[in-house]
């Protein structure tokens, strides 16, 4: 994991593009739309950063924005190395590609949680809310913060808080923040091509013949090819 990463700005022709894609990655599955309402939302948290203001029907993005020319980024360095550590147990670096915050999924949460759209202002106290809530239960634990913390001692912590239907009543609403924080992290690994390489999603590629789906897809799903 390497903390500094969390610190890269994107540009916000970067980050809009992303918010993009990652919405479309998250809402390929059902079980990823959420609506805010849990651990510890509020109305006075959910209008996004201060002075957060929209793109607007048609941004300029042929512009290179800087860190508050558009909005101001919310996330503080305490916040930004606990997102660091959480994307990368989450998402860890394996033989499938590299670790979320190498790839600057922990700058585009803080973006995320800062932009003044209703998805992200819907997120923006639930992500908050569960980064305080797991940083006390950090320090009540090893008395350490999260960032800190060793492998084991991490993924201890998020054993807790990673599946709602099965977590203990007192960890239900922090397993509803890790659910969602989840989601916003997959979004964003999985829209980059790195992310793209990992579940070996070629994309929008110009192929000389088309021979139809595998004969394996087919059968699997007991149908048959008839256009050739």
């Amino acid at each position: 994991m390497n903390p500094n990463n969390s610190q890269e700005r994107l540009s916000r022709r970067e980050v809009i593009k992303w918010f993009v894609a990652a919405a479309a990655v998250m809402s390929a599955n059902n079980s990823l739309p959420f609506t805010g309402a849990a651990f510890g939302a509020d109305a006075t948290n959910a209008a996004g950063a201060a002075g957060a203001r929209p793109y607007g029907t048609d941004p300029d993005l042929t512009r290179i924005y800087n860190r508050g020319d558009v909005w101001p980024l919310t996330l503080n360095e305490q916040q930004r190395r606990t997102v660091t550590a959480l994307c990368d147990v989450i998402l860890p670096a394996d033989h499938l590609g590299p670790a979320a915050s190498a790839l600057g999924v922990p700058a585009f949460i803080d973006e995320w949680v800062s932009a003044p759209y209703p998805m992200q202002q819907a997120d923006r106290p639930v992500i908050l809310n569960g980064l305080a809530s797991l940083e006390t239960e950090s320090r009540n634990r090893f008395a350490q913060e999260f960032s800190a913390l060793t492998p084991a001692q991490q993924q201890s912590i998020c054993d807790d808080i990673c599946d709602p239907e099965t977590s203990k009543p007192e960890f239900k609403q922090a397993a509803s923040f890790f659910t969602r924080f989840r989601s916003i992290a997959a979004g964003g690994y999985f829209s980059t091509p790195e992310g793209w390489k990992a579940i070996g999603y070629v994309g929008n590629v110009p192929t000389a013949t088309f021979d139809g789906p595998p004969r394996d897809v087919l059968e699997k799903l007991g149908v048959e090819q008839t256009v050739t």
